[in-house]
């Protein structure tokens, strides 16, 4: 008997069928180049709560990790699928928010023929013409491809057309799933229609487990892929055994493992036989290294391996 779609019950966002068939060309584009693709999952899913929502369940992520980490995979010559939340951290620019350009660029004449020109104190914008360069070089090479989610619904169906964009590439192909994905849902046919009224009184809310799109995608749409998942805790005394556990029942590569509090320059990457630990020194803080550059370096290595192990 077949398994029944995990996915099938979530609306289908407006524009899935195209930007399926935008990532597919772009997977199967850079596989005929023998180029490396991963799968970058950024930022948090809204769970609205009405059918026509104005409230919703959303949770902190701000993307950050995703976005640096799209950056160290281009850098490391990967093409790079960047499955991120609107506006959450994009890679390059969010290492700029708009109140400092702001204040920073200025029109250095009139434009002239529709050619507008700025400029800037390079200190007033330090690595902004790196980033910028960085961005376009990608963008140019044709190496990088953004696609846009808001609710949990676009995640799941987008994550899943992703896979089968990535599936052709076997083991060249690496998902990264650091996108904080809700644990619970209120399912479409049992949400109210309107607004909930605060004058009802305390409101009480019953959800649903969302499914483990992970168990699916190790199995089904992308069973030869290596693959990441995250596990963050605020107990340092059960992320490793919880990560493991993950490991064991999922049976995917990967899990990095992360503390809340420092999970910008500590994490555990673990494996079903190994246990490393990654950390910033004060001095790799001070010169602006960042906790993604040595992820990417140490998956990129661990990548390598399992392709090699595969053919």
């Amino acid at each position: 008997m077949a398994e029944m779609d995990p996915v099938a019950e979530f609306p289908q966002p407006p524009g899935a069928a195209r930007w399926a068939e935008v990532m597919a060309r772009f997977a199967a584009k850079l596989g005929a180049q023998g180029r490396r693709v991963v799968l970058v999952t950024s930022g948090g899913t809204k769970v609205p709560l009405e059918a026509r929502p104005v409230r919703f369940l959303d949770n902190f992520s701000s993307g950050r990790r995703g976005a640096t980490s799209a950056e160290a995979f281009l850098a490391a010559g990967y093409g790079v699928l960047f499955l991120y939340r609107a506006r959450s951290a994009f890679p390059y620019a969010h290492r700029f928010p708009p109140q400092t350009w702001l204040s920073a660029l200025r029109p250095s004449g009139p434009a002239l023929s529709g050619l507008l020109s700025l400029e800037a104190e390079e200190n007033a914008l330090p690595g902004f013409a790196e980033a910028l360069r960085s961005y376009q070089e990608a963008a140019a090479a044709g190496t990088f491809l953004a696609v846009e989610f808001t609710t949990l619904a676009d995640y799941l169906h987008l994550l899943q057309a992703a896979a089968q964009a990535l599936n052709p590439l076997g083991p060249s192909a690496m998902f990264y799933l650091a996108a904080a994905v809700s644990d619970f849902y209120v399912p479409v046919s049992e949400m109210p229609e309107h607004k909930i009224q605060s004058s009802g009184g305390p409101l009480q809310i019953t959800m649903k487990m969302v499914p483990k799109l992970l168990s699916p995608l190790v199995k089904d749409w992308a069973p030869k892929a290596f693959i990441i998942s995250f596990k963050l805790e605020t107990d340092p005394a059960i992320v490793i055994n919880r990560a493991r556990k993950a490991l064991e029942i999922y049976q995917h590569q990967v899990v990095v493992a992360n503390i809340l509090e420092s999970r910008q320059s500590f994490v555990f990457i673990v494996t079903k036989d190994s246990e490393t630990k990654l950390l910033l020194s004060e001095e790799e803080i001070e010169k602006g290294i960042e906790i993604e550059e040595k992820i990417v370096d140490n998956l990129q290595s661990r990548h390598t391996a399992f392709i090699g192990d595969k053919n």
